[in-house]
């Protein structure tokens, strides 16, 4: 489908604990922009890049021992690698750009859920991204039985975290919500894949006017 008007450069990312379904969403909302003839790019976070998915895999490995203040680090390493070979230049040839997580899932794991210092993790976002802060984040909102039931049984080393883990990152989540309400928006994903996102959707047709 040709596009109908010039397109401005949107940053779209997408939030929440694991097992809460925003992966699916993710390529639905590809699909959906793509269909109306918008120029978009998909990326994840950590990875996308040579040096980021050897990161990931170093963070997701199970036999990895990493002390909190590393796995942070390495986060961020990540994060900069894919913010400057990726996004940035997305950005900048007109695209919108949606990412599966980005700095908020930073904050909500390693400062919310490992407990470091909250100021320091944020400061550490702001050299990663070059202060590049995205438009619109969509966190998806889940409880944890329900999280849980739908992930695999192969778990990665953050999907081994305890409950009392996952349940501070939820809080995280809702509170960087609660406190940037104009650029992060909560959906109930407990609902069905569908409905999660037709409540998306409208989000995305006002902003994108379509």
């Amino acid at each position: 489908m040709p596009q109908k008007k010039k397109q401005e450069p949107l940053f779209i990312t997408f939030e929440g604990i694991d097992g809460c379904g925003k992966s699916t969403q993710i390529l639905k909302t590809y699909q959906f922009l793509q269909a109306n003839g918008l120029k978009v790019k998909m990326f994840r976070e950590p990875g996308s890049t040579e040096i980021s998915e050897k990161i990931r895999n170093i963070l997701l490995d199970k036999k990895s021992d990493i002390s909190d203040i590393t796995e942070l680090l390495l986060y961020e390493a990540a994060r900069s690698e894919i913010t400057i070979k990726e996004i940035q230049p997305a950005l900048k040839q007109g695209h919108i750009v949606l990412c599966d997580r980005y700095y908020d899932s930073t904050t909500a794991y390693q400062g919310y859920g490992r407990k470091l210092d909250i100021r320091m993790v944020k400061s550490l976002h702001k050299v990663a991204t070059s202060g590049l802060v995205p438009d619109l984040t969509f966190v998806f909102d889940v409880g944890l039985d329900i999280a849980f039931s739908r992930r695999g049984k192969d778990k990665d080393r953050l999907e081994s975290q305890s409950k009392a883990f996952f349940q501070r990152v939820r809080a995280g989540f809702l509170e960087i919500a609660r406190k940037e309400r104009r650029r992060v928006k909560r959906i109930d994903a407990a609902q069905p894949v569908d409905k999660v996102f037709e409540d998306l959707k409208q989000y995305l047709v006002k902003r994108l006017s379509l």
